[in-house]
């Protein structure tokens, strides 16, 4: 295993689990790349969960307005189509968007091409909510991505990039 500056959770993970695996192929780097991709999404979440109480939003909500925004029609979308970006059900999507109806933060209207249909928009409340939830998750991403030099963070997102890829193909 590369070793570079101090010893991390991850390297005292491995060398705890190291001797267990007698009978199986055991990769010291593969075990380190897991772990810390795993200790990254823990820390992410939590800087995610922190972000969120200082907005005072709930994680589906954010998820629901941050799936809302980010959409090739920012902001607008059929319950639909939301209730498929996030994986839930008719019902789900319904009782989601009670709660953020009632809270202002999206509204629902008559589709333009459809009047029986319903279309979700966020709201102005919705926006700025949405966005100062962004700001302070960006900010922790930023300290997190300044123990990088500019040039590792080329490296790592080509890296990171290519492990997605494989999922993806697979």
């Amino acid at each position: 295993m590369a070793e570079e500056g101090p010893e991390d959770w991850a390297d005292r993970h491995v060398a705890r689990w190291r001797d267990h695996w007698i009978d199986v192929s055991f990769d010291d780097d593969v075990e380190a790349i897991v772990v810390r991709i795993g200790r990254l999404r823990e820390y992410l979440r939590s800087t995610k969960r922190v972000a969120l109480e200082q907005v005072g939003l709930q994680d589906f909500e954010y998820d629901t307005l941050h799936h809302l925004m980010i959409r090739d029609t920012p902001g607008q979308a059929s319950p639909s189509a939301l209730a498929a970006d996030l994986g839930i059900s008719g019902a789900g999507m319904t009782g989601r968007l009670d709660t953020l109806e009632k809270a202002g933060w999206i509204q629902r209207r008559a589709s333009a091409d459809d009047r029986r249909r319903v279309d979700v928009e966020v709201t102005k409340a919705g926006i700025e909510v949405w966005r100062r939830a962004m700001a302070l998750r960006g900010r922790a991403e930023d300290d997190l991505a300044a123990a990088l030099t500019p040039d590792e963070r080329t490296t790592l997102a080509a890296l990171l990039k290519k492990l997605t890829l494989a999922t993806e193909d697979s």
